[in-house]
């Protein structure tokens, strides 16, 4: 039974994860649920945190105090990837039916018939429960920013069915962190947070465009709208754009809250990056589209790093 149990998992293993430890060594019952949560693809859960781990960095040194910073980063971890499951596991229920259809998703776990939708709704509210156990450590300012970003979050799944632009709405919803942290650390929402706010949006975007260049020929085929569809061949002057954009506005944030020269180069350095990114692109060849979407948990890492570095001289 237990042989048969492992090749059925086999068969239901999702088209674009492979070699990840869900597949390989988490229990079989939890794997479809595991699945529901992408923490066979965590990199949706980095991208969730890196501007959520910016902010509280940025934050700390306009307070020129550390001592809230190591709890917070702990804390913005747990929320990041039980949230972003949540989200994953909200965005399967409401496009179970369009998945079905792409070749990348189909074997989701409710298309593929892993989970029922009673199964992932139940588990979805217990995900819910266990960010909001984690909303609730901070002040009551930041616990209000915190609830307020669900709206966007219920409604992005529906985005791609109206507009082209729905990388804008998950721009809103994925860079929300960029608030927190100045919720969390300082209780206000300062103009550098609104700036860092809008600058990671800009991010988002140019990432989730390059991710979206994966499914362009099947969303043509079944009417779903992205960004990679509407830039098309124009991708990378798109991509030069927003990309552009995002360092200029993060730039003004650093400004607007005093930011030193080792954040500065922190955030050259993260450009770079992105440049990078746009050099190497191929929207022909999906491979590679997943592969520079993924590095920018690297990048934000990168800009997290330098952010820590000015804090800490700052406090000094």
């Amino acid at each position: 039974m237990y042989n048969e149990l492992r090749t059925a998992d086999a068969s239901a293993r999702v088209a674009d994860s492979t070699h990840n430890w869900v597949d390989t060594h988490a229990p079989l019952w939890t794997r479809p649920y595991l699945r529901l949560s992408r923490f066979d693809r965590p990199i949706g859960s980095w991208l969730l945190l890196m501007p959520c781990w910016w902010s509280a960095a940025l934050a700390s040194g306009v307070a020129g105090d550390l001592r809230l910073l190591p709890f917070t980063v702990v804390l913005f971890f747990i929320g990041a990837f039980v949230m972003r499951g949540a989200g994953c596991t909200w965005n399967d229920i409401t496009d179970r039916n369009l998945d079905g259809k792409v070749e990348r998703t189909r074997s989701r776990p409710i298309p593929s018939g892993q989970v029922t939708i009673g199964q992932a709704a139940a588990f979805m509210v217990l995900q819910a429960l266990i960010g909001l156990a984690v909303l609730l450590q901070f002040n009551r300012f930041a616990i209000a920013t915190g609830i307020a970003s669900l709206l966007v979050v219920a409604i992005y799944p529906f985005m791609k069915r109206i507009t082209y632009w729905p990388q804008v709405v998950l721009g809103l919803a994925f860079s929300w962190g960029a608030l927190m942290g100045f919720a969390v650390i300082l209780a206000r929402l300062d103009v550098a947070a609104f700036a860092l706010y809008a600058g990671s949006i800009s991010w988002v975007i140019g990432y989730d465009t390059i991710y979206a260049h994966q499914d362009r020929e099947d969303d043509a085929l079944i009417g779903i709208k992205s960004t990679a569809r509407l830039f098309a061949e124009r991708t990378k002057p798109a991509l030069v754009f927003f990309y552009s954009l995002a360092v200029v506005l993060i730039g003004v944030a650093f400004h607007l809250a005093g930011a030193g020269v080792l954040a500065f180069v922190a955030l050259a350095v993260f450009a770079a990056h992105l440049a990078w990114q746009v050099r190497r692109l191929d929207i022909g060849d999906p491979a590679l589209c997943l592969k520079l979407f993924k590095s920018n948990r690297d990048a934000g890492l990168l800009l997290f790093a330098g952010l820590v570095a000015d804090a800490v001289m700052r406090a000094a």
